[in-house]
């Protein structure tokens, strides 16, 4: 297992008490309701699973943690489904991983279907700040052609405390770049 596989799961729990704590004692919600589809948030627990579907009307979880991040504390996949909420699992290291160019296209039409049928998706990662953050940045990109900065200063001005690191960003230019491309290229004139 490489180091920073391993150092990630060392910290996974700390770094997890202190994304409780600060909830608790700052002005950090565990979650925010970016537009009227997406929520950008921490790790759903099990108990807040009711709350979501009742209140948020969440029935797509895009959950960019890797599976034991989320094995003992939030609902598995087939949990999710019995409560009739479908989950898609895009798989990021913690801290330095970055969502594939893939995965953000894969993620944004799964919030794009969804969001036909009127449901709410819930985007997390372990803090909704850093991976899940990426994720909304590139829907918010998709759906409104917003340049990644535009798009995270939009979040940013929703939930403060999000971390969009260099590498993030740059996926994001990707990620941009091949939609506008693919406009340029398929729009001619």
């Amino acid at each position: 297992m490489p180091v920073q596989s391993v150092a990630t799961r060392v910290l996974f729990y700390p770094t997890l008490l202190y994304n409780v704590v600060m909830e608790k004692v700052s002005s950090r919600k565990w979650y925010d309701r970016i537009d009227e589809t997406v929520i950008l948030g921490a790790l759903p627990f099990r108990g807040m699973s009711d709350k979501l579907i009742k209140e948020e009307n969440v029935r797509g979880v895009i959950t960019m943690n890797e599976e034991y991040e989320t094995r003992l504390l939030c609902h598995s996949s087939q949990q999710w489904e019995s409560l009739g909420v479908e989950q898609l699992r895009l798989s990021t290291v913690d801290f330095t991983g970055v969502p594939s160019l893939e995965n953000l296209q894969k993620g944004v039409k799964f919030v794009h279907r969804h969001q036909e049928k009127g449901h709410s998706v819930y985007i997390h990662c372990k803090a909704g700040r850093s991976r899940s953050a990426t994720m909304v940045a590139a829907y918010l990109i998709e759906r409104h052609r917003w340049e990644p900065d535009v798009a995270t200063a939009f979040i940013a001005n929703i939930r403060p405390h999000i971390l969009i690191r260099s590498r993030q960003h740059q996926i994001l230019e990707r990620f941009y770049l091949s939609l506008t491309n693919s406009e340029s290229v398929g729009g001619g004139g």
